[in-house]
């Protein structure tokens, strides 16, 4: 099956972004092909991660950029490609951050996610892996999971109490 990469998708009420993304039975060089320009495609739209419903295709698969971001510095640690995708373990302790994203082109929202995951997927050469993220690898990879089941980070924008910052 080919994967050609369209342009990316954008709005709150777009039928690729609200719906819920077929699971990968396969990894074929068209797959591939595809994961390294969803890859490319997140840096030329200067984001942190990009899921393929973004660019059309209702697949699980996720490309994201792991930083270590410390007051001093902002660290970058590599990308990661993820195929079927699934939280197996949340923390309890959330964190609330600013989110944005490509699809929504000037929206920013306040958002409580997760402080810690642990997640399982499948790498390029289809190799099942389980890794820990927290802090803001953690948003970035609920962020572009939510894609993957048609939600939009709008849908869970924390509403502020008067007088309160952010």
């Amino acid at each position: 099956m080919s994967y050609p990469i369209k342009r990316v998708q954008t709005g709150l009420n777009n039928p690729i972004l609200r719906s819920i993304s077929e699971e990968i039975e396969e990894i074929n060089q068209d797959l591939i092909i595809f994961c390294h320009k969803l890859v490319v495609l997140m840096y030329q739209n200067k984001g942190v991660g990009l899921a393929a419903p973004q660019v059309g295709e209702n697949i699980r698969v996720i490309a994201t950029s792991q930083r270590d971001k410390k007051k001093t510095k902002d660290k970058f640690l590599g990308e990661t490609i993820m195929i079927n995708p699934k939280i197996i373990e949340r923390s309890k302790e959330m964190i609330l951050r600013e989110e944005a994203c490509i699809s929504l082109p000037n929206c920013l929202g306040m958002v409580r996610r997760h402080h810690t995951i642990i997640v399982e997927f499948l790498d390029l050469k289809g190799k099942k892996q389980t890794k820990k993220y927290k802090e803001f690898n953690s948003v970035i990879i609920q962020h572009e999971i939510d894609h993957l089941d048609g939600i939009l980070f709008l849908d869970k924008v924390v509403k502020e109490k008067p007088g309160k910052k952010k």
